[in-house]
């Protein structure tokens, strides 16, 4: 016990050791934010898809996919085959992240799939995502999902799961195929790996976490826990991917998942090969105002002619055309006066030859993108649950 003297009174305030600290904590204490069942919309329904339908409509997805044969036959003998994505909740949801992912997901349903996402809160935690808050993870993965659910993500097909739930309900089950992937594989092979957690290869031992080595033999074998037929992450996840096809060759009780690869978009400035969550204008963000999209495609790197590393035909190639399959540019007749494209094909060789200007190109894509964007907005802006949930996402620092 100790005493402090009252301003108002003058007298003492007796006290327990650490009480102060303690009820400040409590203060400081992350706001669990609730959000109604995540699944109730969870219905799945067959396709009436022909297989080569099936086929036609998947293909736009892999911008690699291990492999086709095994695919085809996946699609002949399984009614509803399991695709999966992992990913860790962290700061606000970009583009790729939100009308890309929304996008090739319901693709995949309308060829019959049932898409799992497993919200990866654990390896959030492992990765040092949110300071490791656990609450802050927990509050992310839930606006990641109201997101897409806004987005127009079809979500009769989709499930979503909590990596620390299911994992503790088959305790047994997930750490010892954990253990076993540790045992088969060396370091050096883990390591290879390391970019699945935004690490390079080559970073050094004195610097490397031990749970960079722990990470991959967890998020491969998510793989098997989940019985997932098909892995459709992007590329940047390949190297674990395939280690659970590696996998496979030495266990008796392991299959070889299918690899369904997806492009990773650039970010908009140049030399961006990758959208950055830490650098605002490096990417559109699914809940940006409509001035903040124009700002940041008049600015994105676009010089005339050039097809390379060139991040507004990225988007216009992967989201809108993706979408819409169409794009309308507006322009004065003395400048050529509006055309309407219907293949990415034909716009980008007019891009080439120049007969379509960047200054042309961008009011065109920034107006598509503001429209498939808007319905997150106003989800955002008019439901409460979700409007409470976005105000606690904002006051969080990315960590990375």
């Amino acid at each position: 016990m100790f005493a402090t003297i009252d301003p108002l009174t003058g007298g003492l305030i007796w006290e327990v050791e650490g009480q102060k600290e303690k009820e400040q904590k409590e203060k400081n204490k992350v706001k669990y934010v609730e959000i109604k069942d995540v699944n109730i919309q969870f219905n799945p329904r067959p396709s009436r898809l022909s297989l080569e339908e099936k086929l036609k409509l998947l293909e736009p997805i892999g911008e690699e996919l291990i492999n086709k044969d095994e695919l085809i036959n996946l699609l002949k003998t399984k009614t509803f085959p399991i695709c999966y994505d992992g990913f860790e909740p962290s700061g606000r949801m970009h583009i790729a992240q939100g009308l890309l992912r929304a996008l090739n997901v319901n693709r995949l349903v309308d060829a019959g799939c049932i898409f799992i996402f497993w919200v990866a809160d654990w390896f959030a935690l492992l990765n040092n995502k949110m300071g490791g808050d656990l609450n802050k993870i927990k509050n992310v993965g839930r606006y990641f999902i109201e997101v897409w659910k806004a987005a127009g993500m079809k979500m009769h097909n989709v499930k979503f799961l909590w990596a620390s739930d299911e994992i503790n309900k088959r305790p047994n089950d997930y750490w010892l195929r954990v253990l076993d992937l540790a045992r088969k594989f060396n370091v050096s092979r883990i390591k290879r790996c390391g970019q699945i957690m935004g690490r390079n290869d080559d970073e050094q031992d004195d610097k490397m976490a031990v749970a960079q080595l722990f990470y991959p033999c967890m998020q491969c074998n998510d793989i098997f826990f989940l019985e997932a037929d098909i892995c459709q992450l992007g590329m940047d996840q390949r190297k674990v991917n395939m280690l659970a096809r590696e996998y496979a060759d030495k266990a008796s009780d392991a299959y070889k998942p299918i690899i369904m690869s997806h492009h990773m978009m650039m970010g908009l400035l140049e030399g961006q090969v990758k959208m950055s969550k830490s650098d605002l204008n490096s990417a559109i963000f699914m809940e940006d105002s409509a001035e903040d999209v124009k700002k940041k495609i008049k600015n994105a790197y676009c010089p005339p002619q050039v097809i390379k590393d060139n991040p507004v035909l990225d988007y216009t190639k992967e989201i809108i055309f993706g979408w819409r399959n169409k794009l309308l540019i507006q322009r004065k007749p003395e400048n050529g006066g509006d055309k309407e494209y219907t293949s990415y094909a034909e716009l980008e060789s007019d891009f080439i030859s120049g007969a379509l200007h960047p200054g042309d190109l961008k009011p065109a894509v920034t107006l598509v993108l503001n429209e498939l964007i808007q319905p997150v907005r106003d989800h955002f802006t008019k439901d409460p649950e979700a409007r409470a949930l976005l105000q606690e996402i904002r006051s969080y620092q990315v960590t990375k």
